[in-house]
């Protein structure tokens, strides 16, 4: 066997050269060896509803997705989606050619990236983004292009929790300019990970002129739609005018109900798009979550009940580790939506996110994030760490707790 030599070609695609082991499988295996509290990678600590589990089961014990399930996922799910986005937000979608189910959310969007895109395409990113996305476009030969949400200088008036509202804004001009012949698609994601951000239907309508003016092609992520706080509302890009036509809608199970390890998500399109999807869908995964699905469909069709009682109680979560950043010394941006608070260390005489996160296992005995991985320009977002507040209310008192301590004496 010949010996590999330090001219050999590399073994892993160019494409993907610039990635490695993601940063929370770094950061949660340094919660697991330190024995710190993982407030890093974003997966709840308790299951969903019981009934919804018991569906699985049933599911599973029925025999129902225990051999492959239809391509485009089984008919209950795509039923369940189709009427929930009805219900919810006035979009009508036939769930035979407008939806399809995915290996979670995360296949959707590397699906719709490989389907969608020619090599050397643009596509626009609002950035930090999450870090499949770069992973997505590389792998599709496209070239990503981060416009990036910038953090108010100025807190606004105190709101409830004693917490100033501060938040990373969009500037509707840098986009526009980042808009070039060679712009495929518009990535977007709303409510936005990390930053906690909301788009607005005022920047979304600008979103929408813009695509419809430049003929562009838009993806968004809206997983987190169940979870949008306070005054803010989440507005699907879809209901905009010219935009039914033009946007892949994706949506998951796993944030709204607590099961992130049954990895069952969906896409909602025209048929054009749909079937687009699928053809790079069916040679990734082909099927998946077969059981799950049939437990996913019971689950979109709870009560109202479900959806504000999951709110309120991430809400309660919210306000108590946002709190407790804020008396540790953070400076703290109070998320509209998602699961996530983004804090500034910089009043903590930190500036480097990286080697804040590595040190805070032994620190403070709890494991965050630093922001500048879901940056190109790692300057930009250098001085901000993320904090998930997924978990139960008696891990955020014992991690604010040993914040308090590490770092207000």
């Amino acid at each position: 066997m010949a010996r590999m030599t330090s001219s050999a070609r590399p073994l892993l695609n160019r494409r993907l050269a610039e990635f490695g082991t993601t940063i929370f499988a770094e950061m949660s295996a340094h919660a697991t060896s330190t024995g710190a509290i993982n407030l890093g990678q974003g997966f709840p600590d308790t299951d969903g509803p019981e009934e919804i589990r018991e569906a699985a089961v049933r599911a599973l014990r029925d025999g129902r997705g225990n051999q492959y399930p239809p391509g485009p996922g089984v008919p209950e799910l795509r039923a369940a989606v189709a009427a929930h986005q009805e219900r919810r937000y006035g979009l009508s979608y036939d769930p035979d050619t407008e939806v399809l189910v995915t290996a979670g959310a995360t296949e959707a969007i590397a699906a719709s990236l490989l389907a969608l895109l020619e090599p050397g395409d643009e596509v626009i990113a609002l950035e930090p983004y999450y870090d499949s996305y770069a992973a997505s476009i590389a792998l599709a030969g496209g070239t990503r292009v981060p416009v990036t949400l910038r953090p108010d200088e100025e807190a606004a008036a105190d709101t409830p929790g004693g917490v100033p509202h501060r938040r990373f804004r969009l500037d509707l001009d840098e986009l526009r300019d980042a808009v070039t012949d060679r712009t495929r698609l518009l990535l977007l994601n709303t409510p936005h990970n990390p930053t906690g951000t909301v788009l607005t239907r005022a920047e979304l309508t600008e979103i929408a002129r813009l695509a419809v003016e430049r003929d562009l092609l838009v993806v968004t992520d809206e997983v987190y739609e169940h979870l949008v706080f306070d005054d803010a509302e989440h507005i699907p890009l879809a209901t905009l005018p010219g935009m039914r036509e033009r946007t892949v809608t994706i949506g998951s199970a796993g944030k709204t109900f607590s099961f992130t390890g049954w990895k069952v998500g969906w896409v909602t399109a025209s048929p054009d798009l749909v079937t687009a999807v699928r053809s790079a869908k069916q040679f990734l995964t082909y099927v998946s979550s077969g059981p799950f699905q049939y437990a996913v469909a019971e689950a979109l069709a709870l009560p109202d009940t479900y959806f504000d009682a999951f709110r309120a109680d991430m809400l309660r979560k919210r306000d108590l580790l946002a709190a407790g950043l804020t008396d540790a010394g953070f400076s703290v941006f109070r998320p509209q939506g998602t699961y996530f608070v983004t804090t500034d260390i910089r009043p903590l005489g930190e500036s480097d996110g990286f080697a804040f996160c590595r040190a805070l296992a032994e620190r403070a005995g709890v494991v965050a994030i630093p922001n500048a991985v879901f940056y190109d320009h790692r300057e930009a977002g250098a001085p901000f760490v993320r904090f998930a507040f997924c978990k139960k209310v008696s891990v955020l008192e014992e991690a604010v707790g040993r914040l308090r301590k590490a770092f207000a004496g």
